[in-house]
């Protein structure tokens, strides 16, 4: 283990995160500074919000610190199927089932949809670390399609089209881009070829669609997507996973899903303030509404100011650097001025595609997001960025 983190080390891999003091929320105390969060996934800054917060110490002192047990023997309490209830609302499906997480869901349900060599799984080249996880647990056939091209995801479907299942696994939301699935053409391309649609938006819930509801709604495929898995722990603001469907999918997640099995279930707190943040969403339009008007002015400065945001169609906006170097120094830069703001670099992202990449929130005002400009300008001119 030691040869293996000095070698890290050595290239500059290793991690260092900092360490908070306080709420993650738009200024927050790290490391003992003062400092604007732009590095969160707290996109509608629910994980502080009066109600969920409210939810969240009532159902404690009401259930007491956790369940006991796993759900599928005693540890399933009402409070749980409430939230599941207000989550499959939300979405206009039939039914939903929360996990620990949404890698756990993805881990999980992914294996129990194929069964060997006569199935094929077909994932986008930019699918997230834990679709990749969940698909090496299979002995399914596996071929990937180049990132977002449907000329290449239709060769692959003809080249499978005698497999028994064909299951098409794409984010929703690229975390390191910020740009969208074109789910519409995915999922004609799936119903002409027989195939099955798993979407992962763990970052469209709360951001895409009419009030948030996610990228299925942003193009209006209720009921043409067979499996969508989100995440509690970005928007909504609290932590757990989301698998979204008809009523069936729930019944086979429940009964095959070995990561939803064998998993202590959520503390009853959580689960409160899981539903709690749901409805916030729901019936507080606004939130939603200050997260764009934030994105679409925040993305609009920083190209005005030179910057490359490469192909970001959300609140994930990268800062395109291209050498690691230059993507932390200029992080480097702006935490000095007090800002946090990320770098990505190899082996995270290609050689050549470094990024400072921030992350808007509702509750950044005016004020911080040019607060965040002029040192960013600052910074770019520093590393010779712009």
């Amino acid at each position: 283990m030691k040869k293996r983190f000095d070698d890290l080390k050595g290239q500059g891999l290793e991690w260092n995160p900092p360490t908070l003091q306080s709420a993650n929320q738009p200024r927050v105390t790290m490391d003992g500074r003062s400092t604007i969060m732009l590095s969160a996934n707290n996109y509608l800054n629910l994980t502080n919000h009066p109600r969920v917060v409210q939810a969240m110490i009532d159902a404690t002192k009401k259930y007491g610190a956790g369940s006991g047990s796993v759900r599928a023997i005693a540890g399933t309490m009402d409070i749980h199927l409430e939230a599941e209830s207000k989550v499959a609302e939300f979405k206009q499906v039939e039914a939903s089932l929360i996990y620990s997480a949404g890698y756990t869901a993805n881990v999980g349900l992914i294996p129990s949809l194929v069964q060997g060599k006569q199935d094929v799984i077909i994932s986008d080249e930019l699918n997230h670390g834990s679709i990749i996880d969940g698909v090496r647990l299979t002995k399914a056939q596996r071929a990937v399609y180049s990132h977002n091209d449907m000329n290449a995801l239709e060769m692959v479907l003809n080249d499978y089209s005698d497999s028994d299942r064909k299951l098409i696994i794409t984010d929703g939301v690229f975390s390191m881009d910020g740009d969208i699935a074109p789910l519409d053409e995915i999922s004609s391309l799936a119903e002409e070829h027989g195939a099955m649609v798993y979407v992962d938006d763990c970052h469209g819930e709360g951001v895409l669609g009419e009030g948030g509801a996610g990228i299925v709604d942003h193009f209006k495929l209720q009921g043409k997507v067979d499996f969508e898995v989100g995440s509690f722990s970005k928007a909504l603001g609290v932590q757990g996973g989301i698998v979204a469907g008809s009523e069936e999918v729930r019944t086979h997640a429940l009964n095959h899903s070995r990561s939803w099995l064998l998993s202590g279930s959520q503390p009853p707190g959580v689960a409160a303030a899981q539903k709690a943040a749901v409805e916030v969403l729901m019936n507080e339009p606004e939130h939603h509404a200050k997260l764009w008007e934030n994105t679409n002015y925040f993305k609009k400065e920083l190209e005005s100011l030179g910057f490359d945001t490469g192909v970001s169609e959300t609140p994930i906006i990268p800062v395109m650097c291209g050498d690691s170097s230059v993507a932390k120094g200029l992080s480097n830069e702006m935490m000095n001025d007090g800002v946090m703001a990320g770098a990505i670099v190899f082996p995270m992202v290609a050689k050549d595609k470094a990024r400072v990449r921030t992350q808007m929130s509702a509750g950044l005002t005016r004020e911080d997001l040019d607060e965040v400009l002029l040192i960013f300008e600052s910074a770019g001119n520093k590393v010779g960025l712009i």
